[in-house]
């Protein structure tokens, strides 16, 4: 069946996604807590990144549950998503995820231009990687700020404005970069791992 061209998104896309990235975690916790070898061994990194968008999708809910008719603005929705990973992250992948959708809220909650197309898309990717590793005082590379890089990266590239082909397109991106953390960093190389961070940003 043929897909029809998503080429704008909006409140509801944001929901869709913040449900959609839960139910993916809630499935690969186990997983992505089994191959956490970097920075510290402790085994946490899908639960982590679990809790964090867990948070994100209630105050997301929250903005929706406050209106009575009609439906919150973009504006909205990425704010509160943003905000609630921010005040619910846990550990260094929860951290950085927050720093991510804080980006990428950035640009999507801009009131003086409605990022909407895959142009917007774009620029909230690109500002998604750049926020969370500036918040990072010694980014490595071969962890997930390699893999949001790629993403934005790939989708910069992306040829289009439909939300779609740009996202595929930074799946595409940042899959390829996360098969190559063993190759950038030693200790997921000697563990036959790929950086967990990056696998949970899948």
């Amino acid at each position: 069946m043929a897909q029809v061209p998503q080429t704008f998104f909006d409140a509801l896309a944001v929901r869709t996604w913040c449900g959609l990235a839960l139910e993916s975690l809630g499935r690969a916790r186990e997983e992505i807590d089994a191959i956490n070898v970097y920075p510290v061994a402790d085994g946490d990194t899908g639960t982590n990144l679990y809790l964090t968008v867990e948070s994100a999708v209630a105050a997301v809910e929250a903005v929706f549950t406050a209106y009575d008719v009609g439906r919150p603005t973009l504006a909205d929705a990425a704010r509160a998503m943003a905000h609630g990973a921010l005040i619910g992250a846990r550990g260094n992948s929860g951290t950085i995820l927050a720093q991510l959708l804080r980006g990428m809220a950035q640009v999507l909650a801009d009131g003086e231009t409605a990022h909407t197309d895959g142009s917007g898309l774009r620029l909230a990717l690109r500002r998604a990687s750049d926020s969370a590793r500036q918040a990072v005082a010694h980014p490595v590379e071969g962890t997930v700020l390699s893999v949001a890089s790629a993403a934005a990266d790939a989708a910069h590239g992306a040829a289009g404005e439909d939300c779609g082909a740009v996202a595929r397109a930074a799946y595409e991106g940042a899959r390829t970069a996360l098969a190559a953390t063993p190759g950038q960093l030693a200790v997921l190389e000697r563990a036959g791992v790929v950086d967990a961070g990056g696998r949970g940003l899948l």
